[in-house]
């Protein structure tokens, strides 16, 4: 299985710069395009969350507008409580779980999910939480199967990761029961996220938790937090996984943007 994972899009109205500056659609239209053009061409794409920037009905229309000409399902991992959220909840080699079995197919009727209650979000707070019903369904996913190689995907970071200014964002209700879990299902090969903008690799309670830096725009790196947050147009990134029998899952991180080259290392 070869998938593809894009995080953190923040669509916003047609015709509308997110913070002025950043043309989010205008780059979610580019890394489609990239996604479009990978040869092998994935399976599918996983995108985990923050998929509009304020969370309105129209915005979702303007997404789905956007990921119309992707050739490929895309599944959907969203942050705000009040409009669908989740990702897969089981897709064969390996098992790709959502804090939540809810799946979303962009190409789909858009409808609100039955258990609104279940928190995965805190509304009204950058943070993120996971309730005794998420955790529920996961233990249970997780218990059902201890061989096939699992991917846990979320959005936000389940850890603080040296950043000052976005690791109060992170999760923070559940989250050491969510370690618990993850340490004692030794057949998770990766936890894929996204939230902080940044590319982030971390040794976490027995599998690796691997932040993806956002499709729409970066934040600029400050260990110290003595800035205030500013969104940077560092290279945007995907990311392309594929279990490889003998290897585990293994993740090779691309540029969306084009760059000179390529030319052979011979010359001519």
């Amino acid at each position: 299985m070869l998938f593809a994972q894009i995080t953190d899009l923040h669509v916003c109205l047609p015709g509308t710069l997110l913070a002025g500056r950043s043309d989010t659609a205008g780059f979610l239209d580019s890394a489609v395009a990239r996604l479009n053009g990978l040869r092998p061409r994935p399976q599918f794409v996983l995108v985990t969350g923050d998929l509009v920037e304020g969370g309105s009905k129209a915005e979702y229309r303007h997404l789905r507008e956007r990921l119309a000409p992707l050739q490929m399902p895309a599944f959907l991992r969203a942050r705000q409580s009040r409009w669908p959220r989740g990702v897969p909840g089981e897709l064969r080699g390996p098992r790709i779980l959502g804090s939540r079995p809810v799946l979303r197919a962009i190409r789909g009727r858009t409808r609100r999910p039955a258990a609104a209650g279940a928190r995965h979000p805190c509304p009204g707070k950058p943070s993120g939480a996971l309730c005794a019903e998420r955790l529920g369904w996961l233990t249970e996913r997780l218990a059902e199967d201890r061989e096939t190689p699992t991917v846990v995907a979320m959005h936000h970071p389940p850890i603080a990761v040296g950043m000052p200014l976005m690791d109060p964002s992170c999760l923070l209700d559940g989250a050491g029961r969510f370690r618990e879990l993850i340490a004692a299902a030794p057949n998770v090969e990766r936890i894929p996220a996204g939230h902080l903008h940044r590319p982030v690799t971390v040794r976490y309670a027995g599998t690796v938790l691997d932040v993806m830096p956002g499709v729409a725009h970066q934040v600029s790196y400050d260990p110290e937090g003595g800035a205030p947050l500013c969104l940077v147009f560092e290279p945007r990134m995907l990311q392309l996984h594929r279990l490889i029998p003998g290897a585990g899952l293994v993740s090779h991180k691309l540029y969306v943007d084009a760059f000179d080259g390529p030319y052979p290392f011979g010359g001519g």
